[in-house]
């Protein structure tokens, strides 16, 4: 009996992440059943921020690093798929390669790029922790957002156009509602490779890492490994979300890397819920959904926005995936009694 219990609670623990995706699949027929195509586009918005929060609730929910780099990485993943369309474009090769607007090379070029200088930044910030952490990594950030000003020759502080038709192989994905499946299924794959990796022996290290550092050592475990993989990890799925959103936009710019845009990440994290690998999503929708509403109505959004932040905040402490999750063992509860 224990083990159809089991398995019944494991499969209850993937409810939430299965509701968030099918309601998001929903979109572009709702889009095009009222005739409002922008919907997509706020969609493919919502998508793209929901992996670039998920990426981040890995170290910050489980592994206890509060990073402002992100944007940094965010903008990396970006500005690679940009300029190597930009190459493309004007047939002008990048070193001794060729340039391309294939997302089946830009993809996997970006997250090698990301990786090095994840690794590099990393290796240094790791050696230290609290405060001081998340100010080497500010100012990394702001190392990363400077250097892409610096590229004149791919727009500076005006940003990078990418004017050639994106491709995945052989497949067209400049046309939105492609386009938004294909970063549903990036989304779908992240939240899947977040949640193995904290269900294994990985996941269960960098928790207690950040727990009790010292019962880890005396064990005979290096969580700084350990937290060099995740932040690794963590800054290559943000470099993908940037990539995407660069190439959904078909722009990008050093605005996308600015510390402030590190600090919308962690507050949609916080937002949906830390150590929830599904609440960033959540998170990420609110986020987007309410700048957008929000500012439609007022130039004074930002008071109103942050208000509503703090409420929700100070009301669920864990984040919106709390009142998800009460919703879930309340209707859980309902049926089985029924």
């Amino acid at each position: 009996m224990a083990e159809p219990a089991t398995n019944l609670s494991r499969l209850r623990e993937h409810v939430p992440t299965l509701l968030i995706l099918a309601a998001l699949a929903a979109t572009p027929m709702i889009a095009l059943g009222i005739g409002d195509p922008f919907i997509v586009k706020v969609a493919t918005r919502v998508v793209v921020f929901a992996i670039a929060a998920t990426a981040l609730n890995f170290v910050v929910g489980y592994g206890g690093l509060v990073s402002l780099c992100h944007a940094g990485f965010f903008g990396i993943g970006g500005y690679v798929v940009g300029i190597l369309a930009w190459h493309d474009f004007n047939a002008e090769p990048l070193w001794f390669l060729p340039g391309t607007s294939d997302l089946a090379i830009a993809l996997p070029a970006a997250i090698l790029v990301s990786a090095i200088i994840a690794a590099v930044v990393g290796a240094i910030s790791l050696r230290t922790s609290g405060p001081y952490f998340l100010m080497i990594t500010l100012a990394f950030n702001q190392m990363f957002y400077y250097g892409a000003i610096a590229l004149q020759k791919y727009g500076g502080d005006d940003g990078l156009q990418i004017t050639s038709t994106i491709t995945l192989g052989p497949l067209d994905v400049s046309n939105r509602y492609r386009f938004f499946y294909l970063a549903l299924v990036v989304l779908a794959l992240t939240l899947l490779l977040v949640g193995r990796f904290v269900d294994s022996r990985f996941g269960m290290v960098l928790r207690a890492a950040s727990k009790n550092e010292t019962r880890v050592i005396a064990v005979g475990v290096d969580p700084w490994l350990y937290r060099l993989a995740a932040f690794v990890i963590s800054a290559v799925l943000t470099a993908v979300a940037g990539a995407l959103l660069a190439a959904g936009q078909q722009f990008i710019s050093p605005v996308d890397m600015g510390w402030d845009r590190s600090g919308d990440l962690v507050v949609m994290a916080v937002l949906g819920g830390v150590g929830v690998v599904w609440g960033p999503a959540i998170g990420a929708a609110a986020f987007v959904v309410l700048e957008l509403v929000l500012s439609s109505w007022t130039t004074h959004w930002q008071f109103v926005f942050g208000l509503l932040i703090v409420l929700i905040v100070v009301s669920l402490r864990g984040g919106l995936a709390d009142l998800g999750r009460t919703i879930f063992s309340r209707n859980s509860g309902e049926a089985t009694h029924g």
